[in-house]
């Protein structure tokens, strides 16, 4: 039996970008095959989805339109400015529709970010799916579609709506993480520019740039060298910089990879990464530097006599050795939550800035999804600050009542206390461990993403969204501090109604034509499942195979969210040479207990309609 068709709901925002100023409605789109990219750009999955875009995007340019609805996730990315500022920072070339209030998100029933869906030249909604890796299966859809379309005279080709704002002339653009020199100079990974910048002492005069400022991955030299979207940069020890070859590890973000930059010469080569996004199994054994695939490094810290990555894209910290060009799992599961203890079986949520204290013994984590400063001493994970998933906001004063919003950079002082770069709020933050206490330095910035400080005192914070680093006035550290109690936020969304006691979650799984579900390296499918708070569910928690599972819930606590991750390994069928495919998503579904709630939870991982 045929499904029924669904129309695709009217496009209606607050703004649209990347069209100056056209508005854009469906039935302007009509003979189009048109991919909405539901995101929000905390997220780094909907980062990620964004690279798989571009060469959907080049290869269809004719006849696909992707229009990106930015559905936000915390209070900043309701700021209109802050939406345009993530459309250039991202390099997002495609039309995108600022959804402040989550009406699209909810007309098209979206529960997870990213989630993407398919409308076909009719303005028919023909599939939906959520999370990252599904580019290959996309490109089947369109080819289909494409031929579908063409035989009834239905696709219209040409030129899509995009149309490009004007790039601005500023030093820096968008830079994300920054160290310091002996003699005071700075290097800075000048991300949406895709280069690192070396500025002298006053932090404004540009000594050299490393890097084409094209989008790319070679090795080589300053001049001819390329990144994409760099982040995190550490100087190494000396001794072990003697033997690697080179002074500073640069986490290429985009590229999944680590590059070493010889300082005196401007060398840049791949020490480690296959270039290819992670896309397997919890694996915690070394493994060759240069063949490992990693998934979005976006800080370092040299910490436990070796390198830490900050591994945001799978939700947990790596190790990398120069030394013996070796690298592994550190510490985290994959599933992206606020769960501490013991390493490696820690929860971590997109870990983004990393710093070690002076003395060696602690290491400092801004994970910045549960808005969270983490501390790593002895083996042990622990959350200084921070409530989970969907808590945030700006409060100082005692650490456990304490909230930031979406931090991405730390650094560790002399006096043992901590500085954070409270990214969406505009803020450094201070974190006293002699006091247990958190107070503000300073606020009023444009989205730092770092801190750093230098031999003679100078405390530089690198202030992306303004393009610039900035000085923090002489004494800022010496005093008190400021404290800040705003509001308390918790990320809203429609709750779902699910009844008490028995619930059956769905995760719908259909593998895109011409693939197949592939058990050759283990189970084809994986789901695991939380709650906070965990007393929801009386059972049904914890890891398996399937892809559906009974959840019992407990009727005496009125609601809460129901963590679920899930993945599904595909292969190309009926092929001598078959590609290999990971489809993977975390959903966060907030629920109310409610008697006449359903008692069936389904969650779309890839779901296709009849054509």
């Amino acid at each position: 039996m045929t499904a029924p068709r669904v129309r695709a709901p009217e496009l209606n925002g607050r703004q649209w970008l990347n069209t100056d100023g056209r508005e854009l409605g469906l039935r302007d789109l009509r003979g189009r095959i048109v991919l909405l990219d539901f995101w929000t750009f905390c997220c780094v999955n909907c980062l990620h989805v964004l690279d798989e875009l571009r060469p959907l995007e080049g290869k269809y340019a004719d006849v696909l339109v992707v229009i990106g609805v930015h559905s936000p996730k915390f209070a900043h990315e309701r700021n209109p400015a802050a939406v345009a500022a993530a459309v250039e920072r991202y390099g997002v070339s495609h039309p995108v529709l600022d959804d402040p209030e989550l009406d699209m998100w909810q007309q098209y029933a979206a529960r997870a970010w990213p989630t993407l869906v398919l409308v076909d030249p009719e303005g028919y909604v023909v599939a939906t799916m959520a999370g990252e890796g599904h580019a290959d299966g996309l490109a089947r859809e369109i080819d289909q579609l494409i031929r579908t379309h063409e035989a009834k005279g239905t696709l219209r080709r040409g030129d899509g709506p995009y149309l490009p704002p004007t790039p601005a002339d500023t030093t820096l653009r968008f830079p994300g993480k920054a160290v310091a020199f002996d003699d005071g100079a700075l290097l800075v990974s000048d991300s949406a520019r895709h280069q690192l910048v070396e500025l002298e002492p006053d932090g404004e005069t540009v000594r050299r740039r490393i890097g084409t400022g094209e989008r790319g991955r070679a090795d080589g030299s300053a001049r001819s060298a390329t990144f994409s979207e760099p982040q995190g940069l550490l100087r190494l020890p000396a001794d072990v910089a003697a033997v690697a070859g080179y002074d500073i590890v640069v986490a290429d973000t985009v590229n999944h990879l680590l590059r070493g930059l010889r300082y005196a010469t401007g060398e840049v080569h791949t020490v480690a990464g296959s270039g290819r996004q992670w896309r397997s199994t919890v694996d915690y054994h070394p493994h060759d530097a240069r063949a490992v695939d990693l998934s979005s490094p976006w800080d370092l810290a040299w910490y436990d006599g070796k390198v830490i990555v900050a591994m945001a894209g799978i939700h947990q910290l790596w190790w990398f050795d120069p030394v013996t060009r070796t690298a592994g799992m550190y510490a985290g599961t994959t599933v992206e939550s606020l769960r501490d203890g013991p390493i490696p079986d820690v929860w971590l949520a997109q870990p983004s800035g990393l710093a070690t204290s002076v003395d060696g013994h602690q290491l400092w984590i801004a994970d910045s999804e549960t808005s969270a400063l983490r501390r790593l001493a002895d083996g042990e994970l622990r959350t200084v600050v921070g409530q989970g998933l969907f808590d945030f906001g700006q409060v100082d004063g005692a650490a456990t009542d304490a909230l930031l919003q979406h931090p991405l950079g730390v650094c560790a002082l002399a006096d043992g206390s901590v500085l954070v770069a409270d990214t969406y709020n505009g803020a450094v933050r201070r974190y006293d461990p002699a006091t247990d206490r958190v107070s503000t330095v300073t606020d009023g910035l444009a989205e730092p993403s770092d801190v750093l400080v230098t031999a003679d005192g100078t405390v530089w914070v690198v202030e992306s969204a303004a393009h610039r680093l900035t000085r923090l006035a002489p004494g800022a550290l010496s005093a008190a501090g400021a404290t800040v109690v705003g509001a308390r936020r918790r990320t809203e969304r429609p709750p779902t109604l699910i009844a008490p006691g028995e619930l059956s979650l769905e995760v719908v799984f259909t593998p895109a034509p011409g693939q197949k579900l592939d058990a050759s390296f283990g189970p084809a499918t994986r789901l695991e499942v939380s709650a906070d708070p965990p007393e929801l569910l009386l059972d049904g928690a914890g890891s398996d195979t399937g892809l559906t599972r009974r959840l019992v819930v407990d009727p005496t606590v009125a609601a809460g969210v129901l963590q679920v991750v899930a993945q599904a390994a595909t292969c190309d069928a009926d092929t001598e040479h078959a590609a290999c495919h990971l489809t993977r998503q975390d959903w966060g579904v907030p629920v109310r207990i409610d008697p006449a709630g359903a008692g069936r939870l389904p969650l779309i991982l890839r779901g296709v309609d009849a054509h």
